[in-house]
């Protein structure tokens, strides 16, 4: 691999650590795969207070910041997979995720789980681009 398609991980005091064995995100070339995030508090690692809504606004919270830590931002997100425990909750959920991407939104799936870790409503994972330029000097790549 050459220096620019070097695998790394991401790494965020700012977010929940990892409740199991997985990174929090993965810088890989020029994209970041972010793990799953949850409605989880940084500092307590427990969920937040409230329902669809709260737990929305705070996974999407610490996929900004696991993102920022990597070099990038919401703005650069091309794809987001969404886990619901209940597709009922769909309607409040966008409401949240429209405030964070009311422009030019990424693609997206969402689908209805079963259950989440910690009990939670929502899960939400990314994909992202480092940032809005090529990080190797080569605009070409």
């Amino acid at each position: 691999m050459n220096d620019c398609c070097e695998r790394k991980i991401i790494k965020s005091d700012k977010v929940p650590q990892p409740i199991a064995p997985y990174s929090l995100g993965v810088k890989a070339c020029h994209f970041i795969f972010v793990s799953g995030q949850l409605g989880l508090i940084p500092q307590s690692g427990s969920m937040i207070d409230g329902g669809i809504k709260e737990q929305t606004k705070q996974a999407l919270i610490n996929i900004k910041n696991i993102l920022e830590s990597a070099d990038s931002s919401l703005k650069n997100i091309v794809k987001t997979t969404v886990f619901l425990r209940d597709l009922k909750d769909f309607a409040f959920f966008n409401d949240v995720y429209a405030e964070f991407f009311n422009q030019d939104p990424p693609a997206r799936s969402a689908i209805q789980v079963a259950g989440l870790p910690k009990d939670g409503l929502v899960e939400i994972e990314a994909v992202a681009i480092v940032n809005d330029k090529c990080s190797c000097g080569d605009k070409d790549q």
